[in-house]
């Protein structure tokens, strides 16, 4: 119960006054609360660019190929669909949305600007 009003007070509604967004003057505090959000989202732990949306709004992240049985990255195509997610800004706040599901994660101590 904890743990769900937890996600829950991270996420907010979703209202017609969400803009397209992309982060600017991201810092070491804006780049870990990202991370931590596509880390939430995707119940695992990814590894995000210095620069992560602050060129456009949307993140994609493709899932890792599974290693060969010598270590090496697997040949072949991945027909697994990448995770996406767009970043919003609404009133001050910075809101990362998934777009598997549309849950919303405001990202604390970052700054963003209307695309």
């Amino acid at each position: 119960l904890v743990a769900a009003l937890a996600v829950a007070g991270c996420q907010t509604a979703a209202t017609e006054t969400d803009r397209a967004a992309r982060i600017v003057d991201p810092d070491d505090t804006s780049r870990a609360a990202l991370q931590q959000a596509v880390n939430g989202a995707l119940n695992t732990n990814v590894t995000l660019a210095d620069d992560a949306l602050t060129e456009s709004s949307l993140l994609v992240i493709e899932r890792s190929p599974p290693p060969s049985m010598q270590g090496l990255p697997a040949q072949g195509r991945n027909m697994d669909e990448p995770f996406q997610f767009r970043l919003v800004i609404n009133a001050d706040d910075c809101i990362l949305i998934d777009l598997r599901d549309r849950s919303r994660y405001v990202l604390d101590n970052t700054k963003c600007e209307a695309e």
